[in-house]
């Protein structure tokens, strides 16, 4: 049996699908005890279900900072002190100029910045020392995608926020560290391709503009916040890893660019 994680205990916010729920199944299966938040009551039953009993599932939504203190707490109590945090939750959001309202821009600064320091703020006193905090990037943050502005804002903003959570945490052993990744086959995705065959014209675009040729799986990013996660990296520390089929590092290398 994989234990990279025995007597380890996470919390993974937005944790009931995509990669967040990727990332649940791996920490089970490497012996975590397991909790995950989400706002949808449904699909955090369903995903309790399937974990089993290492996991616990509790209704709190991102933007809320007493649920989320209240989720802390809950999990401490239930599973002892937190060793992990992956802040994962967040929302995608088209905010172009001279078309977004206020409301729309700063919906999503709340739920992918603002959302994730008062989410490593409420875990913090029940982080115990040496703990791994794992924050979720994009590569909407370095690419310029039209129409991103608050999105990549976010993302530039949670890998900037990271450094000086080191800077903070280090002297209690605590390690952040952020995990950026490329397109992934998740519900993120449901807007924009909401038909099977409008998601695979947009997945073969995405894997031309991909130098490895493919769109990313969401086991791909969660093996990435397993290793940030474990002992395997101790000495990792305030790094950003972009998991994104060199998206990001060798843009010219992609498919469409090839002879």
């Amino acid at each position: 049996m994989a234990n990279r994680l025995v007597n380890k205990t996470a919390l993974i916010t937005g944790g009931n699908s995509g990669i967040g729920l990727a990332t649940a199944r791996l920490f089970v299966a490497e012996g975590a005890k397991v909790t995950i938040t989400g706002r949808n009551k449904e699909t955090l039953a369903a995903a309790a279900k399937e974990l089993g009993p290492n996991a616990l599932a509790i209704v709190a939504d991102a933007n809320d900072v007493a649920a989320t203190e209240a989720a802390v707490k809950q999990a401490a109590e239930k599973f002892g002190k937190l060793d992990i945090v992956f802040a994962n939750a967040g929302i995608p959001g088209n905010t172009p100029v001279g078309k977004t309202t206020l409301e729309a821009f700063e919906q999503v600064i709340r739920t992918n910045l603002t959302s994730v320091f008062f989410t490593v703020q409420a875990a913090l006193p029940y982080l115990n020392d040496n703990a791994s905090v794992v924050l979720n990037g994009s590569v909407i943050s370095v690419l310029g995608n039209p129409g991103y502005s608050a999105y990549a804002a976010t993302k530039a903003g949670v890998t900037a926020m990271a450094r000086v959570m080191v800077s903070e945490l280090s002297p209690r052993g605590i390690r952040i560290n952020v995990v950026a990744p490329g397109a992934a086959r998740t519900p993120i995705w449901n807007g924009a391709a909401p038909t099977a065959d409008a998601f695979a014209a947009l997945e073969k675009r995405i894997a031309g503009t991909t130098p490895l040729g493919r769109i990313a799986e969401p086991d791909h990013i969660a093996k990435t916040v397993l290793f940030l996660a474990s002992d395997d990296a101790a000495h990792v520390q305030g790094q950003e890893i972009f998991v994104d089929g060199g998206a990001t590092s060798s843009p010219a290398g992609a498919p469409v660019f090839r002879g």
